[in-house]
């Protein structure tokens, strides 16, 4: 009796060099990063490969495009965007929607008017997102004055109770007769 084996999937995704030719061409711009990428971030990335023939032309310009940016991006810059989106993604859906309309009107004006409102947004400080990060002035909310915008500062911590020093002589309490909470107004 002969014994046949099925051939199992390697569990960890390929190396850079066996990939398919068209694999490493979509992926091109990861290429430098792409052997110490973590396993599931390959694995996303060849799913993204995948479904790339599937794409308009313009979609996959822009994935490439997408890519290319995110390769020169520094580790740091990478972990604090995948923090953003993941926070993204618990705002309601009008949230989301309304952001991305700010968005697409922010990248509607001329290269000029971004750059001053870059230049305004590092002269003075402004108000939290919901990612924690200052807002560029666009999204800042206009029935706010702007010097309210500022965080306000921290409230003050109340004091510890003080601890009383038993009378000389006296019994101190044995630990269960402590009560741990004062007794509530519908107890007897």
């Amino acid at each position: 009796m002969s014994v046949t084996y099925a051939a199992v999937p390697s569990l960890t995704p390929p190396a850079w060099k066996e990939l398919t030719p068209q694999q490493r061409q979509i992926l091109q711009p990861l290429a430098e990063d792409w052997d110490g990428m973590a396993s599931f971030r390959r694995k996303k990335w060849m799913g993204i490969a995948k479904r790339y023939s599937q794409l308009t032309p313009e979609e996959q310009q822009r994935m490439q495009r997408r890519m290319k940016t995110w390769a020169r991006l520094p580790s740091e810059e990478r972990r604090i965007a995948r923090e953003k989106f993941k926070k993204l993604q618990k705002v309601t859906q009008e949230k989301r929607e309304s952001i991305k309309l700010r968005w697409e009107q922010y990248m509607e004006l001329p290269d000029e008017e971004k750059q001053r409102l870059k230049q305004q947004a590092l002269r003075r400080p402004l108000g939290r997102s919901l990612m924690g990060h200052s807002l560029s002035p666009m999204f800042v909310r206009p029935d706010i004055p702007k010097d309210a915008v500022s965080s306000p500062p921290p409230l003050p911590l109340p004091a510890p109770p003080k601890a009383r020093k038993p009378k000389a002589g006296a019994k101190a309490p044995a630990r269960n007769d402590v009560p741990l909470a004062p007794p509530s107004p519908t107890m007897p």
